[in-house]
This record gives C-alpha cells, sequence and structure tokens, in this order.
C-alpha cells in the first residue's frame, strides 16, 4: 500500500471515521512507530500504527456489500445449506452477512469481511434504525396501526417490541421502521395482532438505501457512505 494519510488510513481499516480519527490524534491515543501521531503525518502497511497500545494490523481493505436478497435464499456463512446466501453472491474474497433476513423475505442485507463493522451495526443499544416495507394478507384496522407503532407483546419471546413508527401505504401495506432485530419480529408481532404476512421487504439499513439495485444482485458501499456508517456505529 502506498503511504497515505493517518485518519484516511485507520478509516480503511474499518477501526473509525476520519473525523472520528483525527479526533484520537488530537487526544494523543495514536502511535506511529513509537511516537505520538500528529494530524496529516502519512503512514503505510510498513509501519507501526497503534491505538491505545494496541497495533492495527494492515491486511484486506474492508468490504461492505448491499445485496437484494431474493425469497429462497439463507442468510447464513454455512456453506452446507442449501441456498446459502455466500455461494449465491459468489464474491471472490470471505465475506459474513451482518444480521438476518429471513428465507421468506427479500431486500437489502449486508455482508463484510470485518468483525467490527458486523458488531457495531448489531449492537440493540445503538437504536440503529432498519426500515421495511410489509403487505398483509387483509386489510388492517386502526387498531392494528396504534399497537405496532407503541409496541407489540410477544408471547414466543416474552417481550414487548420497542415503539416503531408505521407509515400506510395501502390497506394491506405499510412500511414500518424499527430499532431491534428480534427473531422474525415484523412476523410475530403481525400474528400476535392476527394478521399475516404475505410479503416483506428491507429497504434500508441506517444510511444504506436499497434503491433501485437489482433483485439478487449487489454493489460495494464505499467512499462517503461508507465512512457515515462507520461513523455511525461508533455511537
Amino acid at each position: 500500500m502506498n503511504d497515505i494519510r493517518i485518519n484516511k488510513y485507520l478509516s480503511s481499516r474499518g477501526v473509525c471515521s476520519r473525523r472520528e480519527a483525527d479526533r484520537l490524534i488530537d487526544g494523543g491515543r495514536i502511535t506511529v512507530n513509537g511516537e505520538v501521531a500528529t494530524l496529516g503525518i502519512m503512514v503505510s502497511d510498513d509501519d507501526d500504527v497503534r491505538l491505545d497500545g494496541h497495533r492495527i494490523v494492515g491486511g484486506d481493505e474492508p468490504v461492505v456489500l448491499a445485496f437484494n436478497k431474493p425469497e429462497g435464499i439463507v442468510c447464513t456463512s454455512a456453506r452446507d445449506e442449501k441456498n446459502n446466501i455466500i455461494d449465491y453472491i459468489n464474491y471472490p474474497t470471505r465475506i459474513y452477512p451482518i444480521g438476518r433476513l429471513d428465507k421468506e423475505s427479500s431486500g437489502l442485507i449486508l455482508l463484510t469481511n470485518r468483525g467490527e463493522i458486523v458488531n457495531g451495526i448489531l449492537k440493540a443499544k445503538n437504536y440503529h434504525e432498519k426500515e421495511y416495507i410489509v403487505t398483509l394478507n387483509k386489510p388492517y384496522s386502526t387498531d392494528f396501526l396504534k399497537n405496532m407503532r407503541r409496541g407489540v407483546y410477544l408471547n414466543e419471546l416474552d417481550v414487548t417490541t420497542r415503539p416503531a413508527q408505521v407509515q400506510t401505504i395501502d390497506d394491506k401495506t405499510f412500511s414500518i421502521i424499527l430499532t431491534q432485530g428480534l427473531n422474525r419480529q415484523i412476523r410475530r408481532m403481525c400474528s400476535e395482532l392476527g394478521y399475516r404476512v404475505v410479503k416483506l421487504k428491507r429497504i434500508r439499513i441506517m444510511n444504506i438505501m436499497l434503491g433501485d439495485l437489482p433483485k439478487g444482485k449487489y454493489r460495494t458501499v464505499q467512499g462517503e457512505e461508507l465512512e457515515q456508517l462507520i461513523s455511525d456505529i461508533e455511537v
């Protein structure tokens, strides 16, 4: 790797955003070859870069993919699982899905090669938003919407869901923004209220939008979009 600015080096390793890197450097927490780093210093993989005394190991650049998962694909890195997402994408380097999107559902799921990105996104305490479009088997009532917004007690899991943002689309379809990721949460919520989900599509994870990405295709999350994602998981 050619010499690059220290803040870009830290960002490229998935440590933090460039803005946060500058704060770490200002705080004297970054060293390069045993010396306290200064803003704008240039480094490479040959340098010994450390955060709070712990070496930041060079290697593969962080990879984050946004994938439009078709129904029937299983979100697992287990290669012996039929129709697993890893074999379907067939990416040239090792990646794994961030969380899950159940087999019957479609839409956005992120994949990465960096564990710290996985952990940052999945931390429930951070209240990261995920947005879905949901179609039910019959028209819903006003009471249904109220319950979905304020939280639903799930008998199987013995937990009440967090309040959610819900917007109507038509008499059977609505959008919902969740800040938690319980197992099959939306399907369980609707079932508790007497409805069955016939179609579920995730369209956003934090700042990453599904947009017009074709079903079964992926794109690389990079540039400002990736920096924003990394910045947001530093909460």
